[in-house]
């Protein structure tokens, strides 16, 4: 049974990415102000990407309140249908592959995993909200023909308390797209979420903690993966799934390892090593695994020219050394 679980698993990898030894080598597309340029496109087909995640968003007053607000006129082009449209033609004109994801984003950034009803009232004004919302957005990923659709991001109280609503979803978006899905479960919701089998891939935002170091060594970090590395294999092999890291990467700072989820550590000391080597480590880590589908690095700005740089300590990897391991292995695999 074990083997032709694995068995399984090797033959959906070819399926999903068409070459057995092409990963999705993604990046997560940053939305902006403005529309996209060929020469913009370019420069993630510089780093030998091939996918990309073009990401709409949705916006919520807070973490109790039903209604979302999308493609409002308020929004940046890059957030709304038409800017997502554009871009995803700009990167298929490069040949660069494509998983819509749309995004709610709570007031003042609080975490979408927290985002919970009070009353069964508001449960079902949010379950007619998102359906609106991710249903716009899957009709759009089918009329521009992408690989690649995303249900949800680190939903998890939603999830949790209202499963049988995300099972009638997916058919409901199995209806209108006819690409592979998937959703983005966060580090620490990935084992719980019950609809795995009804979707192509488990997806995770891969934000594990690996090291408590200010400046981890590779073997530190090597050391960190281990447990969680077994426990992800074991469920791509109980669901027969193949594993998808929906969102991956590290902040060029000090303690890189220790809570790869901050966004708010504004003062940590930049450190570039850190982030170069712990790119590097998760790509020798996962990349050569069967049961590994690829993964979608957090983040990537349009004005590359702008992005990133020796005095950033923020998640991307532009103008970094880790631009450099990035480049390395995507072209490898």
């Amino acid at each position: 049974m074990r083997i032709l679980k694995l068995l399984l698993l090797c033959l959906l990898q070819l399926s999903c990415t068409g070459q057995e030894n092409e990963k999705i080598n993604g990046v997560s597309f940053v939305a902006s102000r403005e529309p996209v340029t060929e020469t913009q496109v370019a420069q993630i087909v510089k780093v030998h990407a091939n996918h990309a995640a073009v990401m709409p968003f949705g916006f919520i007053r807070d973490i109790h309140s039903p209604e979302i607000v999308f493609d409002s006129e308020r929004q940046w082009f890059g957030e709304t249908s038409k800017g997502a449209s554009q871009y995803i033609g700009e990167l298929q004109k490069k040949g660069v592959k494509v998983m819509v994801k749309p995004q709610i984003w709570i007031w003042r950034g609080a975490f979408t995993g927290t985002l919970k009803m009070q009353s069964e009232k508001d449960w079902k004004t949010l379950e007619t909200s998102y359906e609106a919302f991710i249903l716009a957005y899957a009709k759009v990923a089918q009329k521009m023909k992408v690989d690649l659709f995303c249900i949800g991001t680190e939903l998890q109280q939603f999830v949790t308390h209202r499963p049988a609503y995300w099972t009638a979803l997916i058919k409901k978006i199995r209806a209108v797209y006819k690409g592979k899905l998937t959703y983005a479960a966060n580090w620490d919701e990935y084992p719980k979420t019950p609809f795995w089998e009804e979707l192509d891939f488990i997806g995770i935002d891969a934000y594990f903690p690996l090291s408590d170091a200010r400046n981890p060594t590779m073997e530190q970090l090597r050391e960190g993966w281990k447990p969680w590395k077994t426990k992800i294999a074991a469920l791509a092999e109980s669901k027969g799934k193949p594993v998808l890291f929906t969102e991956f990467g590290y902040r060029s700072m000090d303690f890189t390892g220790k809570k790869p989820w901050l966004v708010d550590a504004h003062d940590m000391q930049v450190n570039l090593q850190a982030q170069a080597d712990a790119t590097q480590v998760i790509f020798e880590t996962f990349w050569p695994e069967d049961w590994f589908a690829g993964g979608y690095i957090w983040k990537w700005f349009i004005k590359h020219e702008n992005a990133g740089g020796a005095e950033d300590n923020r998640f991307t990897p532009q103008n970094k050394p880790a631009q450099q391991v990035l480049s390395e292995f995507y072209k490898k695999y």
